[in-house]
């Protein structure tokens, strides 16, 4: 196995702890507008995030610093010609992490609810448009024979790139529901647990829809299989929500996002951003690759520095483990 090969297996890896950990983080933003019912308990679902929102987004800086480094030709075709869509994601990340900080800074009910607005569509919008741009890199795009995107921003909102956007919007609101009921008491746990049924079900839907386009459009037997294992992961997910095993639950969830992140860089190896114009204008991992030297220099680097920065999350996790309700939140002042 080449380097290139084993970056763009790691590339997969680091997108795939981002959409795990992040998803939940998005759910929860979302969630905000359906599960509390008074200021008082708008305030517990985003205190279960309030942790560790911050370093789940480290696995979005590390994959794309990794995509930059490893893979430039792709960066750079990626974002030039996803550059507003990106753009939108990285202003709602910017303006959301804002509104997490800000929003207690000042009491009064009209600048918390507005800074809840903004934690809401700040985790929808990112949520949705993190869905439409893998659903392109995964279909393929207008690339030209020089490596460049030549079609247009409505040519990103296809069908097939919209149905991806709304199964990650979906399933990471029914994580964040999976995860709201796993870290919180009283009544609002309750809530989550029925609100995850729902979604959970209307994920299964959307995701069985898309995962089967992306099946017979691109795919393998691993693909097939990271296909089966994603659907009966849902399901086993909901079953469990549904015995109130809200551990087990979250786990399965977790594993329905990354058995389905896994089908897609399947579908999309060799390939990195596949041209839909011509089959021999595609990037792929050999022609869109730093050299070999620097591959190596990467791959030294993150071996050493990844296992620490793990170790330290995993901490974060453990030391803020438990639920929180009401209770747990102090009175206005």
């Amino acid at each position: 196995m080449e380097l290139h090969d084993i970056w763009f297996i790691l590339i997969a890896v680091l997108w795939t702890g981002y959409f795990f950990l992040e998803g939940f983080d998005f759910g929860i933003g979302v969630l905000t507008k359906l599960l509390a019912r008074d200021r008082r308990e708008r305030r517990v679902p985003i205190k279960t995030t309030g942790p560790v929102w911050d370093g789940n987004e480290v696995w979005l800086l590390s994959a794309g610093g990794a995509t930059f480094a490893a893979f430039p030709e792709w960066y750079a075709t990626l974002f030039s010609g996803f550059y507003l869509p990106l753009l939108l994601i990285l202003v709602c990340l910017i303006v959301r992490g804002v509104a997490f900080e800000y929003r207690v800074k000042r009491d009064e009910e009209r600048w918390q609810r507005n800074w809840e607005h903004a934690i809401f569509w700040c985790s929808l919008l990112p949520a949705f448009l993190w869905g439409v741009a893998f659903g392109n890199i995964v279909h393929g795009v207008q690339i030209d024979a020089h490596k460049e995107y030549v079609g247009s921003v409505l040519d990103l909102l296809n069908p097939y790139a919209l149905l991806g956007g709304l199964v990650t919007l979906s399933l990471f609101t029914f994580h964040g529901a999976v995860f709201a009921s796993l870290k919180t008491l009283g009544d609002i746990r309750e809530r989550a647990r029925r609100t995850a049924t729902v979604l959970g079900l209307i994920t299964a839907v959307l995701a069985v829809g898309f995962l089967g386009w992306t099946q017979l459009d691109k795919g393998d037997t691993s693909s097939l299989v990271a296909m089966i294992v994603a659907v009966l992961a849902l399901v086993a997910g909901l079953v469990m929500n549904r015995l109130g095993r809200e551990g087990w639950s979250f786990a399965f969830s977790g594993v329905t996002i990354v058995a389905a992140v896994a089908m897609l860089f399947l579908t999309l190896f060799p390939n990195v951003m596949p041209s839909s114009l011509n089959d021999s204008w595609s990037l792929t991992v050999s022609n869109a690759s730093s050299s070999a030297y620097t591959l190596k220099i990467m791959t030294w680097c993150a071996g050493i520095a990844t296992p620490v920065v793990m170790l330290y999350q995993g901490w974060t996790y453990w030391v803020f483990r438990k639920r929180i309700g009401t209770q747990h939140i102090a009175d206005a002042h």
